[in-house]
C-alpha cells in the first residue's frame, strides 16, 4: 500500500451502505459512488447507480455480463460530472467483484484512466468490493499516484457478514 497518499475516510455506517449494495446486486456487480465534502476527507453518504452492462454502452467489454462487469447509464454519468461542481463532489467511485477479491482489475484500471492516458478520468477515489455467496470478503481502496502514473492500493477494510 502506499502511504504517501492519503484515503478518503469512510465512516463505517457508509462502508456498510456499500456492502449492502453489493449483496443486494450480487451475483452481478452493484456500482454507485461517495459523496463528501469539497476539501475531499470523509464520504458522508452513499449515491446508487444502476449496473448498466447490459447495454452494451461499456467502452471496453461490451460484450460482458453484469456478473463480470459494470457501467453507469449516460444518467449517472452525467450526475457524477454534475457532482463534481457541487458542494458535495463525488470523491469515491465503488463497484463490487462477485469473485470475492477486492482489487482493481486491467479493466478497471482502463476505464478509470484518462483515455489520453494522462492521470484519472475522474478526480476520485476506487472503492472495490469483494463479495461472494455467503458474505462480503474484502474490499480496498485505490487512488492515481502521480508519481507511479497508476493506481495504487491506499487502504484495506475487513469484510462483514452481509
Amino acid at each position: 500500500m502506499n502511504s504517501n497518499i492519503d484515503p478518503v475516510k469512510i465512516p463505517e455506517h457508509i462502508l456498510g451502505a456499500v456492502y449492502l449494495e453489493a449483496r443486494k446486486g450480487f451475483p452481478s456487480e452493484c456500482c454507485g459512488w461517495l459523496t463528501g465534502d469539497k476539501n475531499g476527507s470523509s464520504a458522508i453518504s452513499l449515491r446508487r447507480c444502476a449496473n448498466d452492462q447490459s447495454s452494451g454502452n461499456h467502452p471496453t467489454k461490451p460484450d460482458r455480463s453484469a456478473e463480470t462487469a459494470y457501467v453507469f447509464s449516460s444518467e449517472d454519468v452525467m450526475a457524477l460530472n454534475t457532482s463534481l461542481d457541487s458542494e458535495h463532489p463525488a470523491l469515491i467511485i465503488y463497484h463490487s467483484h462477485p469473485n470475492g477479491q477486492a482489487y482493481l482489475s486491467d479493466t478497471d484500471r482502463e476505464v478509470a484512466t484518462s483515455p489520453w492516458g494522462d492521470g484519472p478520468a475522474y478526480p476520485v477515489q476506487q472503492l472495490v468490493v469483494g463479495i461472494d455467496d455467503s458474505r462480503v470478503v474484502e474490499s480496498a481502496l485505490f487512488t492515481w499516484s502521480e508519481v507511479e502514473n497508476a493506481f495504487v492500493e491506499i487502504a484495506r477494510y475487513p469484510g462483514a457478514e452481509v
